[in-house]
């Protein structure tokens, strides 16, 4: 009714290894230490960060946004955990949801530096496009990487995504603008449903 916000959607997903599930604003200090361990490997692959994403209060105040995304559906950001949730290993993202005739999002997603390597993203991407495919009833999903990022290539080749494109200057990156191979997963499993 008027007035009052939809709560928002709580999410747990599991693996073999991990706890897939969306973030919640218990995960400042979580995220914050994340992002702090990780600043000088992720670097090269992000666009440039700000102090604030290696504190909690800088947390604080970005996961109020992001919890507000997940109870409208436009954005739903999860976090990879260890089984017994104390720390992150890594994050996924799908973000610009659209319903309407795209039914769409794209992704975006990053590993904790010990953690590469070891088939964890692959893990918990596999639950976690289930869930927007079967759950949020999404049909296409973009994910793009850097021409030189091979292992993410790899991983999403590996996931199903199919190239459908090169952008040049396509996003700034660490300060640059850098270009981009496109690629998109599309449900063939979809069907409509009263969402809109």
């Amino acid at each position: 009714m008027f007035g009052y916000r939809s709560a928002a959607p709580r999410v747990r997903l599991t693996t073999d290894r991990l706890v897939v599930r969306l973030v919640h604003e218990r995960d400042a200090w979580r995220l914050a230490d994340y992002y702090a361990e990780n600043r000088t490997f992720l670097k090269p692959w992000e666009p440039v960060r700000d102090e604030s994403h290696c504190y909690p209060s800088g947390w604080q105040a970005r996961l109020g946004l992001i919890t507000d995304m997940h109870k409208s559906g436009s954005a739903y950001y999860f976090v990879l955990m260890d089984p017994e949730e104390t720390e992150v290993r890594g994050v996924a993202n799908f973000s610009n949801v659209l319903r309407g005739s795209f039914h769409a999002c794209y992704l975006g997603y990053s590993l904790g530096e010990k953690w590469q390597g070891q088939g964890l993203m692959f893990e918990a991407l596999q639950t976690a496009i289930r869930y927007m495919q079967r759950q949020q009833n999404i049909h296409r999903i973009m994910a793009n990487y850097m021409p030189h990022n091979q292992r993410s290539g790899a991983l999403l080749a590996r996931l199903g995504f199919e190239k459908e494109g090169y952008a040049k200057d396509y996003l700034l990156i660490d300060g640059r603008w850098q270009d981009h191979v496109l690629t998109a997963l599309t449900s063939r499993e979809w069907t409509p449903d009263r969402r809109g």
